[in-house]
């Protein structure tokens, strides 16, 4: 069957690249369709064709934002030796992303994605992505329980929270302007908690 239409004239993953990045620096609510259309490179029929609409595009980008922090940070928990080295491992990647760069914005998108500032389903997209984020702590800190590297007691709900916890309150102080070096002080001041066997 034929296809209907022109073909698309933009690259669909490097628009949506950059949508990505004007929500995560601006938010839904302050980023218009002229600052998406600007960014995208693309004019608003091609951004409806393409996505939907905003609401759509904004929890794509959400999605899409959510599987860069789990390379970036939350899979580091099984990089190191002991779930303890993967851990600080976690939080000194976040420290470096949420200070942000020239080439990317401070803080993180699905910390800054609250309620009122989300549209449609996008609340539950970005709370799925924040879940996600807690169950792969929560499976590292269980594989340290099994492991004998925590000891039986720990609560793993409770440090799996503390130290998501962390990394979301690094989000904000990071986009309130705390440097890499107050940020990565942060992340080992929150591995002074951890629990001894």
């Amino acid at each position: 069957m034929p296809v209907l239409g022109r073909p698309r004239a933009f690259d669909r993953d490097a628009a949506l690249q950059a949508a990505v990045e004007v929500f995560w620096r601006q938010g839904f609510l302050a980023t218009s369709m002229n600052d998406l259309c600007a960014a995208m490179g693309i004019r608003s029929p091609s951004l409806y064709a393409a996505f939907g609409s905003k609401e759509a595009l904004y929890a794509e980008a959400i999605d899409r934002y959510s599987a860069a922090a789990n390379e970036l940070i939350w899979d580091r928990i099984d990089d190191g030796p002991t779930v303890r080295a993967g851990m600080q491992k976690v939080l000194l990647a976040a420290a470096q992303v949420v200070a942000g760069r020239d080439d990317m914005p401070s803080g993180c998108m699905v910390t800054l994605a609250t309620g009122e500032e989300c549209p449609g389903g996008s609340p539950d997209t970005a709370r799925h992505a924040r879940e996600g984020s807690l169950a792969k702590l929560r499976a590292g800190l269980q594989r340290a329980v099994t492991t004998g590297e925590l000891p039986p007691s720990s609560s793993i709900d409770r440090l799996a929270r503390f130290y998501l916890g962390v990394v979301q309150g690094m989000a904000i102080q990071g986009r309130d302007g705390a440097d890499l070096a107050d940020l990565e002080d942060m992340a080992r001041t929150a591995m002074a908690a951890w629990p001894e066997r």
